[in-house]
């Protein structure tokens, strides 16, 4: 025979109902709904909020240690992920940057890889590059347009100075 079943709600009834109709996460609304149950006396085992959340009773004996431990605050916090670390680290952000102010630049996304490899030993995607510059630090490549080989120097000159953009 299993453990008796025994949890103090704080709450009251009429608290734990409103803050079920304001939330808005369905995992929240669950919880709210266990504790709801056990407030207002419809369920007297741990057995039965499993079967009625189809949830294991390992989950809701978490839950309820969670909900034990800090209260209702403390059940219904929500979790993030901290997520994956950067691959580039800040010198070298800071140093491409730089380098795509100056006037050469890069001829191509493959050029910065070959850069960084070269300068910070970071092995990286050219899709991660792009992103990277295009995206975050909101740089384009800007390579001028060929000119032909049969174009006058002469011609072109005069008409910069003749140009009504000048």
């Amino acid at each position: 025979m299993s453990r008796p079943f025994e949890i103090e709600i704080a709450e009251s009834e009429e608290e734990l109902k409103k803050r079920l109709q304001t939330a808005n996460l369905g995992n929240q609304k669950e919880k709210l709904i266990m504790l709801w149950w056990i407030k207002s006396g419809l369920v007297l085992e741990q057995q039965e909020i499993g079967k009625r959340l189809a949830k294991n009773t390992s989950t809701v004996t978490r839950c309820l240690q969670r909900y034990r431990s800090g209260g209702i605050s403390e059940l219904l916090k929500i979790k993030k992920a901290s997520g994956a670390k950067p691959k580039i680290h800040d010198a070298a952000i800071a140093g491409l940057e730089q380098e795509l102010k100056t006037g050469k630049g890069f001829s191509s996304y493959g050029a910065i890889v070959d850069w960084l490899k070269q300068e910070y030993e970071l092995e990286m995607e050219y899709a991660t590059v792009y992103a990277l510059v295009r995206y975050k630090l909101g740089a384009k490549l800007k390579v001028p347009r060929p000119q032909s080989h049969k174009q006058d120097e002469k011609l072109v000159s005069e008409f910069k100075k003749n140009s009504v953009l000048s």
